[in-house]
């Protein structure tokens, strides 16, 4: 029985790196096939039909901005929910309570987040956050709205690999830093931090590759829309306008869309998976480079 349950955890585990490498090696074959340099270099043509001209610039620029807005509010966000949660969870019921949020967010439909900020962020003392209509009306819709709602799918990522960190660094630890004289907040500071670099690295890690896939949310409170909206103010007026990102681009342009442009959804798709390859080992390299010099302090 030992035998037979060691051989299903292997075949479990090598049937999962045989499905990573199928899509890695489908979307490496599709996406040479149809990619070409200047799909990265030109922008959408604004018109229902894409297989004509015109590449997928903006929806990429679309795809770094919110990844970037999302992470930039998740990751201290996350980082200060799970440093509460583990070191001091007073009073009680709060803690409760937040640990709840948490689990229900993270088992929310992206969809039901996205409703649920356009009807937020169409209010009048939300205004400064997107553009406002004729007669004054919010219009909800921009990367500062949508990349704001995109931080909490990451937010339950973050939260769990950090606290799943502090909760296995050694009491003896902390104890020696309180014989030293460190205050609790030092501590967190100065020991529990550092030790917990690693761990805050995958979970952002885990919580970019969510943001960057994310659909729904893109539609609703972005406007998936081909080009982007620019106002008077060269970054703050791009941040409260409209856009599109990599995913939004590939399901328009998809058999299943209306963009009629199958080899750009591939060619585009390609460059997404890319992308969040290359996030991923950034922060797994950054988190590992820090462990072994902490490791080499100790």
């Amino acid at each position: 029985m030992d035998r037979i349950g060691l051989g299903l955890c292997w075949a479990a585990g090598i049937a999962l790196c045989l499905i990573a490498a199928a899509i890695v090696g489908f979307m490496l074959f599709k996406g040479l096939q149809f990619l070409r340099p200047d799909l990265l270099v030109t922008s959408p043509v604004a018109s229902q039909d894409q297989s004509k001209s015109g590449g997928f610039l903006d929806p990429m620029v679309g795809t770094l901005i919110l990844t970037t807005i999302g992470t930039a509010v998740a990751v201290p966000l996350g980082v200060a929910t799970a440093i509460w949660l583990s070191e001091y969870a007073r009073p009680f019921w709060l803690a409760r309570a937040v640990e709840s949020g948490v689990d229900i967010i993270a088992g929310t439909p992206s969809i039901v987040l996205a409703i649920f900020g356009l009807i937020i962020f169409q209010q009048s003392f939300f205004g400064f956050l997107s553009f406002t209509a004729e007669g004054g009306a919010v219009f909800g819709r921009s990367f500062l709205t949508a990349g704001l709602m995109m931080s909490l799918i990451a937010l339950p990522l973050i939260v769990a690999a950090t606290r799943e960190a502090l909760q296995s660094i050694p009491g003896h630890v902390r104890e020696a830093s309180y014989a030293l004289g460190k205050s609790k907040s030092a501590t967190i500071r100065r020991v529990l931090i550092p030790a917990a670099r690693p761990a805050i690295g995958t979970g952002a890690a885990l919580g970019m590759g969510r943001i960057a896939g994310d659909t729904a949310i893109v539609v609703i409170l972005l406007g998936a829309t081909a080009l982007q909206a620019e106002g008077s103010t060269p970054l703050f007026g791009t941040l409260r306008g409209t856009g599109s990102t990599l995913t939004s681009y590939v399901y328009n342009n998809s058999p299943a869309g209306e963009g009629n442009a199958p080899e750009k959804a591939y060619a585009a798709a390609f460059v997404l998976l890319l992308i969040v390859i290359f996030l991923n080992f950034s922060i797994d390299t950054i988190a590992g480079r820090r462990k072994m010099e902490a490791a080499w302090k100790g």
